[in-house]
């Protein structure tokens, strides 16, 4: 069988992002730790890896390792279709549950999310690397293009992550973390990070010793 890259990617994404409160929850009805728990979330990653390559920024690490997915703001009327189209998407995808669970997740989020960045401010939906090769500096180097564009742009980006364990390696790339939540479709707590425009000299600086 054939394996194309998108679905290389979106499996790492998988290995690395299968415990995070999010898509756990969205594919729960699948069953934890099953094939069908997987092929549904690898599905998800195919689906946001091609929102990120259509209409936003992606980055991938030449190894299928690791990438950032990031979605810049748009109009309201194209917001309004490409929301529509990746609902459609992913209801063939996560099924009923997954969906619902999906559109309550995501409009709560959405809600706290307004007024803690510009509404220029680019946002990284995604990023994660393949567990066997964390620690070798490639999230970092899926962020580093992008993040140079943002400085190069005057413009500010913003994260939310459930991981407190992750928030150093984003406070090493400018973050800053400006609110937190308790989310209550997860059960889980969040952080919503920002990050303002920085000079290129700080934005180039030396790769730190352990990264995401």
């Amino acid at each position: 069988m054939i394996v194309s890259a998108d679905h290389r990617v979106a499996t790492a994404l998988y290995l690395s992002l299968r415990d995070d409160p999010f898509y756990a929850t969205i594919a729960a009805d699948r069953g934890p730790g099953t094939m069908a728990f997987e092929s549904t979330l690898v599905r998800y990653f195919e689906v946001a890896l091609d929102e990120a390559e259509t209409s936003g920024r992606l980055v991938v690490d030449p190894g299928g390792r690791a990438a950032a997915a990031w979605a810049l703001p748009v109009p309201p009327d194209a917001a309004r279709r490409a929301r529509q189209a990746k609902e459609r998407a992913l209801g063939e995808t996560l099924g009923e549950a997954g969906l619902a669970a999906y559109r309550r997740i995501v409009a709560f989020m959405s809600d706290r999310a307004r007024g803690q960045a510009p509404a220029d401010a680019w946002y990284l939906s995604i990023v994660g690397v393949a567990p066997e090769a964390q620690g070798r500096g490639l999230g970092r180097q899926v962020l580093d293009p992008t993040l140079a564009e943002l400085d190069a742009a005057a413009r500010s980006g913003y994260l939310e992550t459930f991981s407190p364990r992750s928030e150093p390696f984003y406070e090493r790339l400018g973050f800053e973390t400006v609110s937190r939540h308790d989310e209550p479709t997860t059960g889980a707590g969040y952080a919503i990070m920002r990050r303002r425009p920085r000079p290129a000299s700080a934005s180039s600086a030396p790769d730190p010793a352990s990264t995401a």
